[in-house]
């Protein structure tokens, strides 16, 4: 390598990448456009990192023999035109952590919907059944911080899209991917086929001795499919077909089926309830399966798995009215789920950060069941173009608690106010978390 690596972004993963590269002995220096939080220059600062804020030193930068960019800067942005246009190398810090990983195996989650529970739930089976992990990626640690500080035999990593467009060998030995339905196009130049591809990249270096999870069930994942030459062993997971070797539920029951193990349960035993939880679990009964955890330890760990912060946590019912945070959904697809698990006459929250939404995709279930829609967002025009003729309220709010209150007052007893935005959060909130926490404040203090 000809010069120091070059860290773009001082987030979660790149101080890891910072710290995983001092570690193993290389020069590096970390640069931020904007402003660091205080724990991580205390990081730094510890290890003896070089770093900067507020601005990119150029000079610098492209004297770099290595470039591990944030997932959150795009391709198009200035800075990385000019370090391609250099030649130097540019890759993602899950692709900096794979290369020091030695024998370790990964079991890595991506999807446009669904991934973080999937990633959480095969965490939670992996240790309830004593296999010695860690979960890594968009939850947890960065990747590489955990290769640093504690390496592990096995890693459960969630892993984006964006995260994948820089990766060159990493390669896990599970490979789950939970759905694909449009999101983040805005990164994709507005082509659905670009972010398929880049979800597709998931599998890109697999071996014959390597696993490819997927939903049978999704038509864009089994659409385009055959476009890719994939050398692992396929095991898909469905609702309509049996499948074997895969997963699957008819009547009521789970079926997973690896090589001769067969595991077999009532979705009543799931903890985790609504249909797509239901895809979720098959997909992480199978990733456990393939790894030769023992059938009943993965049985309890799917009866006893709590569901996750800001993904349809019942958050109170006050006056027989009940107050659901869904602000992980940042997508329509999200949203769509969220709608088709709940029975109860809905009040739903929406709005935000438009990534080219359409909300034609829940328009049936908003029929069925929204009786009115709050808009929390700076720009709500859309929403009202697409729900006017179908909801008879539609409201403007600008910030969480007007919002509940909002809904609060539309809500009759035995109601549910559902809040599941599809949309991004960085118009009034930092990130999906502070509008959930702002959510649930909000409701406490009715």
């Amino acid at each position: 390598m000809n010069g120091p690596v070059i860290i773009l972004g001082a987030g979660e993963s790149g101080v890891g990448a910072a710290l995983l590269a001092k570690e193993k002995g290389y020069a590096c220096f970390v640069t931020d456009g904007g402003k660091l939080k205080k724990e991580h220059v205390a990081e730094l600062n510890a290890a003896g990192i070089e770093w900067e804020e507020g601005q990119h030193s150029e000079t610098r930068i492209l004297a770099g023999g290595l470039v591990i960019k944030s997932p959150g800067i795009p391709e198009k942005n200035d800075l990385i035109k000019k370090i391609r246009q250099k030649g130097i190398p540019v890759i993602s810090e899950i692709e900096w952590a794979y290369r020091f990983i030695g024998d370790s195996k990964v079991i890595a989650i991506t999807g446009s919907n669904g991934k973080t529970t999937t990633t959480a739930l095969t965490y939670h089976i992996c240790k309830h059944a004593g296999l010695n992990c860690a979960l890594v990626g968009n939850i947890g640690y960065s990747f590489a911080r955990q290769v640093a500080v504690d390496p592990k035999p096995w890693y459960i990593a969630e892993i984006s899209s964006f995260q994948l467009d820089d990766i060159v060998g990493f390669r896990p030995y599970v490979a789950i991917l939970t759905n694909i339905t449009e999101d983040h196009l805005d990164r994709y130049e507005y082509q659905f086929r670009n972010y398929i591809n880049s979800k597709f990249r998931i599998i890109m270096n697999q071996q014959s001795t390597d696993y490819f999870i997927y939903c049978e069930d999704d038509e864009v994942t089994v659409q385009h499919i055959r476009n890719f030459s994939i050398l692992s062993n396929l095991l898909p997971f469905s609702m309509r077909k049996e499948l074997q070797p895969g997963a699957f539920i008819k009547d009521k029951e789970m079926t997973v089926a690896t090589n001769d193990e067969k595991l077999q349960m009532s979705i009543y035993d799931f903890a985790l309830k609504g249909k797509h939880n239901q895809y979720n679990t098959m997909a992480a009964g199978l990733a456990a399966s393939v790894i030769g955890l023992r059938k009943d330890k993965i049985r309890e760990a799917i009866q006893s798995f709590e569901a996750l912060e800001h993904r349809m946590e019942h958050v109170a019912t006050i006056r027989g009215v009940e107050f659901i945070n869904d602000s992980k959904a940042t997508n329509v697809n999200s949203t769509w789920y969220a709608l088709e698990s709940l029975t109860k006459p809905t009040i739903l929250i929406l709005g935000g950060v438009d990534k080219g939404n359409d909300y034609s995709l829940i328009i049936e279930l908003v029929k069925e069941k929204v009786k009115a829609i709050v808009c929390m967002g700076t720009d709500n025009r859309k929403i009202h173009e697409a729900f006017q003729h179908d909801v008879p309220v539609i409201v403007n709010t600008t910030s969480a608690p007007e919002a509940v209150h909002s809904a609060f007052q539309l809500a009759d007893k035995g109601d549910v106010v559902l809040l599941s935005p599809a949309c991004a959060s960085f118009d009034l909130f930092k990130n999906y978390e502070d509008r959930g926490k702002q959510f649930k404040d909000a409701v406490r203090n009715l």
